[in-house]
């Protein structure tokens, strides 16, 4: 057996099976030279080249034989290769820089009919224009548009199976911190009152061209049937907005950029005035957002 570099374990019959799947494809390297491309530091692209561990970023998105796949920024198609060879019903592979076009456009002809190239912006395009069905996204997601991605992605949660997903080591950290820890933050709560969410593995700056100044990390958000309390989008992202701006604060204090006396509101919610932000749990941060609700209608 051989080790992927990554966090898992090929056996000799997969090795084999993924070996001659990857062969159907142009080698990466040919076209990266054949197309001249290079990242682009503006567009924040870190390119994703070794292919056992865009196998095991495939993996770890589970079964995706009746899967329509999201990938955002493909690049020159390192992690795209490797969701069809895991066998991807359809991949949907969105590309905002027109110089990788060509080079994407060679595993489109080679993928016989379950690749889609669509040029356009990650953050403005509507994924329900997309696919019927739920989609899945698995992506090497550009550093300087995920976090406002995967509040675009939160706020349409019910259309996605999962979303597995590349992020700076800081930013994973902040979406699964748990309170008192002292990345916990709006992102914490926003992501985890709606998904499970579930640091995979870490990849070294080593892993992708040009190497990031930073650890990249593996997230998986699996949405909740359900969200982890009954409350709204706007409530709550105010109030975990307001909490968070004054972190230091207690509640009483931190609050008064949203009342003029929080103490009513802070006493509906079944709250102490002296606690601080990162001391709430998900459900106290929903009975806040109840609580503020409640009173913009009085």
């Amino acid at each position: 057996m051989t080790d992927d570099r990554s966090g898992g374990v090929r056996g000799p019959d997969r090795q084999t099976r993924d070996d001659r799947a990857q062969g159907q494809f142009p080698p990466l390297k040919e076209i990266l030279a054949r197309h001249r491309l290079s990242p682009r530091r503006a567009l924040g692209q870190n390119f994703l080249l070794d292919p056992a561990i865009a196998r095991n970023i495939a993996r770890a998105a589970g079964d995706l034989t009746d899967a329509t796949v999201l990938e955002i920024g493909p690049g020159p198609g390192g992690l795209t290769r490797a969701l069809l060879i895991a066998g991807a019903k359809r991949v949907l592979a969105i590309e905002k820089d027109a110089r990788c076009l060509p080079a994407l456009a060679e595993l489109v002809d080679a993928a016989q009919g379950r690749l889609q190239l669509i040029e356009a912006d990650a953050l403005e395009i509507d994924e329900a224009r997309l696919a019927r069905g739920r989609l899945k996204v698995v992506a090497n997601l550009p550093y300087n548009i995920a976090t406002p991605l995967l509040i675009k992605w939160l706020k349409t949660i019910d259309r996605f199976d999962d979303l597995t997903l590349m992020f700076q080591k800081e930013v994973a950290l902040r979406i699964t911190a748990v309170p008192g820890n002292r990345v916990y933050g709006r992102l914490s709560v926003m992501c985890q009152w709606l998904c499970e969410v579930k640091r995979l593995f870490d990849l070294k700056p080593n892993a992708f061209v040009p190497p990031p100044k930073v650890t990249s990390t593996l997230v998986k958000l699996t949405p909740r049937p359900a969200p982890l309390y009954p409350t709204d989008w706007d409530s709550l992202e105010r109030v975990t907005a307001a909490a968070f701006g004054q972190r230091r604060k207690m509640l009483r204090s931190a609050l008064k950029t949203l009342f003029t006396d929080p103490g009513p509101v802070l006493e509906r919610a079944g709250l102490p005035g002296s606690a601080r932000a990162e001391s709430l749990g998900v459900g106290e941060f929903g009975r806040l957002a109840n609580a503020y609700r409640a009173a913009q209608a009085d």
